[in-house]
C-alpha cells in the first residue's frame, strides 16, 4: 500500500470511527462524499507532507488537495 493510500485509508476510518461514535446502535454505517468533505472542513489543522524525490524535500498540500486525493482513492475503490 502507497503511503498517500494509508494516508486517506487512516482519513476515512477517522470519519467512520466519529459516525460511529455518535451511532452506537447502528450495525451499517454510510456517508456522501459532502459528509466526508464536512467532516475534513472542520477539522482544526489539516495539510499533508509529500516527500518529492526531485526536489528532496517534503513538500506541503492544503485541505482542498487532500480532498481531491480522498475522493480520488474512494472512486478507485468503487470501481
Amino acid at each position: 500500500m502507497k503511503p498517500f493510500t494509508s494516508a486517506f485509508v487512516g482519513i476515512c476510518a477517522l470519519y467512520e470511527r466519529k459516525i460511529k461514535d455518535l451511532n452506537p446502535a447502528s450495525r451499517n454505517i454510510q456517508y456522501d462524499i459532502a459528509d466526508l468533505y464536512n467532516f475534513i472542513d472542520g477539522l482544526a489543522d489539516m495539510s499533508a507532507l509529500v516527500y518529492d524525490h526531485k526536489v528532496q524535500a517534503y513538500l506541503p498540500y492544503d485541505r482542498e488537495w487532500i480532498k481531491q486525493k480522498t475522493f480520488q482513492h474512494l472512486k478507485k475503490l468503487a470501481h
